[in-house]
């Protein structure tokens, strides 16, 4: 009688089970799906039809921004690595007074929206900076780059380090400390040991953050409306496309290829570094 009553819940228990996964269906429908499709028709509705997708390739403009957005990104992206790992593993590894302040600090920029980071960047960099007047000091020549490309890749990097930063010390902590002891009872130096243990060893965690990183910066567009005024990236070139044009089958097509190849990149990052990476994603 037990277990023919376990039988005859054994569909209702589905019933419910199914009604937990109701909120993340009506999510995915009304805030992923439908929008997406209406993004793919609208992409399709132009002058030029479904070839507007191909424009980013075929128009000069579309395809310098689209270069420019990946390059830009991949040079954030690099940099942020290399910084953020040296720093990640110093602060894993030391106790000093003042580490939770100096973290906290360092962490700070992930509170704050990209058009606060541009407005820092111009604080700095820009014409009433600090940069121009200390330079104005030495010199004679203020140093003004807050609107050129390295203003916008400081501000890709000012927002980028913070989470490279915390995912290599979650990383680094579950590091094995007998292995690193053993290749240095056998001989090796500093060098060998973090490019043959900690290195590998952190490597799905950065790939993973990597393209992370990567995709934030493609995609970044408050920090590029407050300091590409001259930069031609491609979330500009949809704004402008959208607002300035009213070319909306264009926007959208740009907005579908961006989308794509950040999806194409998480996906490889993911496919490299196995479930890490998917966790991280």
């Amino acid at each position: 009688m037990k277990r023919s009553s376990q039988k005859r819940r054994t569909p209702a228990g589905r019933h419910v089970y199914l009604l937990f996964a109701a909120p993340g269906v009506t999510l995915f429908l009304a805030f992923w799906l439908l929008p997406m499709l209406r993004l793919v028709e609208v992409g399709a509705s132009g002058p030029s039809g479904a070839a507007a997708y191909l424009a980013v390739l075929t128009n000069r403009h579309y395809f310098t921004s689209l270069m420019l957005t990946l390059l830009l990104s991949a040079a954030v992206t690099l940099a942020t690595l290399m910084i953020s790992s040296l720093v990640g593993l110093f602060l894993q590894r030391n106790r000093f007074a003042g580490k939770a302040v100096l973290l906290a600090m360092l962490t700070f920029p992930l509170a704050f929206p990209g058009v606060v980071v541009g407005f820092m960047v111009i604080m700095l960099a820009g014409r009433q900076g600090l940069i121009g007047a200390v330079t104005n000091w030495l010199f004679g020549d203020a140093w003004v780059f807050a609107y050129s490309l390295g203003g916008l890749f400081l501000g890709y990097l000012y927002f980028s380090i913070p989470r490279v930063i915390l995912t290599v010390m979650a990383a680094a902590e579950k590091l094995d400390p007998a292995l690193e002891e053993a290749a240095r009872s056998l001989g090796a130096n500093p060098l060998r040991v973090f490019a043959d243990i900690v290195l590998p060893a952190l490597a799905p965690a950065l790939v993973s953050s990597g393209a992370i990183c990567f995709a934030t910066s493609v995609g970044a567009f408050g920090t590029a409306f407050t300091l590409a005024t001259n930069i031609d990236v491609l979330p500009m070139a949809i704004y402008n496309e959208f607002t300035s044009y009213a070319n909306f089958s264009m926007a959208a097509a740009l907005s579908i290829v961006l989308g794509a190849t950040t999806w194409l990149v998480l996906a490889l990052a993911r496919s490299w570094s196995g479930n890490a990476a998917g966790a991280a994603a």
